[in-house]
């Protein structure tokens, strides 16, 4: 079956991390410190589902309530700071099969560790290629400054990220403030609880009204399946009407 063109195009918009300033809702990650070691490889399934979202077609874009989001990323350890990672991005609208989404690109550098600084310090540059058929913008960018700090049992990271489009209509609205962070706390070797916040502002320079602000917070954790196998559950739901309001997300990444 042919997929109805507004279903695709909502299927992707939400590629984007600088389309009308919303949240990415197939990578639901706040990312850590560590980049992959050197030789290895490191295998990461998201899988989230939007259980509550937009019900209404709005501007010939789908509602979002009910839509399946499944990324495959793959990372390789190219040096003891530097890694490199691919996506394949697809997506599910109820009524419709699966659907190629799109895919990325994303390089990162990490400080070495003995350079002793207080805090951990890594950077994320990812580029977007969603498929025209779905978002106006044909190339995008997003910069993640990674920050890190450890206290005991407790891990902090804060993810102040700015995207925006490179390609495409969306060039003119220039700079997102989409900035995330995660509370860990370490119950038992095996097990972290966390609570995440992801938001997205609107344009770096002049934020929207903060009523139009997305605000999400996830409880969930980590659950260490062995040394090499982590497995990630969340559940999300959002401060205020804007985006999505209930969200589940799962991710199993496998270190090889």
């Amino acid at each position: 079956m042919t997929t109805a063109p507004s279903l695709r195009i909502a299927a992707l918009l939400l590629l984007a991390p600088a389309a009308a300033w919303a949240q990415d809702a197939f990578e639901i990650q706040v990312y850590e410190y560590p980049t992959v070691p050197a030789g290895r490889w490191d295998l990461e399934t998201h899988l989230n589902y939007v259980a509550k979202g937009s019900t209404v077609a709005s501007g010939g874009v789908a509602a979002t309530e009910h839509q399946t989001h499944l990324t495959f990323e793959l990372t390789r350890g190219i040096t003891p700071f530097f890694e490199m990672a691919g996506y394949l991005v697809l997506a599910n609208v109820p009524g419709e099969g699966p659907d190629f989404a799109g895919w990325r690109l994303r390089p990162r550098i990490s400080a070495p560790a003995q350079w002793h600084l207080p805090v951990g310090l890594s950077l994320s540059v990812e580029v977007g290629f969603p498929q025209p058929a779905y978002e106006a913008d044909s190339i995008t960018l997003e910069v993640r400054p990674v920050i890190e700090g450890t206290m005991g049992p407790v891990q902090i990271d804060l993810n102040p990220v700015l995207g925006r489009a490179l390609k495409g209509p969306g060039t003119s609205e220039g700079w997102a403030f989409e900035p995330s962070a995660r509370l860990g706390f370490t119950v038992a070797p095996p097990v972290d609880l966390s609570v995440e916040y992801y938001g997205a502002l609107g344009p770096a320079t002049d934020w929207l009204p903060s009523g139009e602000q997305v605000h999400q917070f996830f409880l969930g954790g980590d659950v260490t399946l062995t040394p090499d196998i982590v497995w990630n559950l969340g559940v999300g739901l959002a401060a205020t009407d804007a985006g999505d309001q209930a969200i589940l997300k799962t991710r199993l990444g496998w270190i090889f």
